[in-house]
């Protein structure tokens, strides 16, 4: 019997992954290698839905593929390949745009917050549509299972409501994914607004952990991480969400339980706490940065593993395509 098959793209959209992204979503796609046939894109042209430079995104997709691949992705393994590299999702998602009403698409609530983030002129119509993109990214592999953030939710739904669409009109086609949250884990907070998502596009730089960051910067964002009034360390969302949120990487990232770690610093202050969070950090992030230093050192070797899981994405892609030419009454090719 095959194994249920997992997709999840990750934009190229800054020079590292944070923490938050590492533990809500790669450190999920390399547990996933296990009992899933695994997909994982870099998606390039979700990248290009806001304003951007050419030579920034090459290095980006090629920086974001070198950590998948250094955080434990294994080609053997996992089909990782790079959007812009398989043409078929730009095919289908003019199909499925066809399919969607302008309500549907406009209640898109991370449309809502990046059109007014970026301003009505600055807002171009890839953005109202990249949800369905992203659609046509899932359906495209028949993907059983995919791993999303709660804010992602609602374009899964959306996802799951165009395959019920085309295969109701044109016969059964697509593949329903069932969403994938990881619990406890799909929240890390800024560091310095830790009632705010640690996010690339609003956080300050000093509320961010990067996974390529040097160890000198990485201790000092969190010896400096805003805390709370008292100096008891317990997990309290409410009223302590700076301790909250240090707890939970550190318990995310030693594997340690919460209330195990706040007997552990019961009376101790502050300072002692954030340096064992920012040792697991570190111990974390170390041997990540070092692999990825490598691969980035050769890139045609980096390129060459990229064009291979292109070729594998592809041939899944191109059967999905052939069923929706054919049904949705294309003429085939001579």
């Amino acid at each position: 019997m095959a194994s249920p098959r997992v997709l999840s793209g990750i934009q190229p959209t800054a020079d590292s992954f944070h923490l938050g992204n590492y533990l809500g979503a790669v450190r999920q796609y390399v547990a996933m290698q296990e009992g899933y046939d695994a997909f994982y894109c870099v998606v390039d042209l979700h990248a290009i839905t806001v304003e951007y430079q050419a030579e920034v995104l090459r290095r980006r997709s090629r920086v974001a593929a070198a950590q998948l691949f250094a955080a434990g992705l294994d080609p053997d393994r996992s089909t990782v390949f790079v959007q812009s590299h398989v043409r078929e999702h730009t095919e289908l998602a003019w199909v499925l745009i066809c399919l969607t009403g302008m309500g549907e698409a406009g209640r898109m609530t991370q449309f809502k917050d990046k059109s007014a983030r970026y301003g009505e002129g600055s807002t171009g119509v890839g953005l109202f549509t990249y949800p369905i993109l992203q659609a046509a990214d899932i359906l495209l592999y028949q993907a059983n299972k995919v791993p999303v953030g709660a804010d992602q939710k609602q374009h899964l739904e959306l996802t799951r409501d165009l395959a019920q669409r085309f295969n109701h009109r044109f016969g059964e086609t697509f593949t329903l994914p069932e969403p994938y949250i990881v619990k406890g884990v799909e929240k890390i907070t800024d560091l310095q607004d830790p009632l705010a998502k640690m996010s690339k596009s609003s956080s300050s730089p000093a509320g961010i952990l990067d996974l390529l960051e040097q160890p000198g910067p990485l201790r000092k964002k969190i010896m400096r991480a805003v805390t709370d009034t008292g100096s008891e360390i317990v997990f309290d969302e409410e009223n302590k969400p700076g301790i909250a949120n240090l707890l939970r990487i550190q318990s995310a990232l030693t594997g340690t339980p919460i209330p195990e770690l706040e007997a552990r610093y019961a009376g101790q202050g502050y300072g002692t706490f954030k340096k064992d969070v920012a040792e697991a950090v570190e111990e974390t992030f170390a041997p990540i940065r070092e692999r990825t230093e490598k691969l980035l050192a050769d890139e045609a070797a980096l390129d060459r593993m990229l064009a291979a899981g292109a070729v594998k994405a592809r041939a899944v892609a191109a059967e999905t395509m052939e069923k929706v030419r054919d049904r949705a009454g294309f003429l085939p090719v001579a």
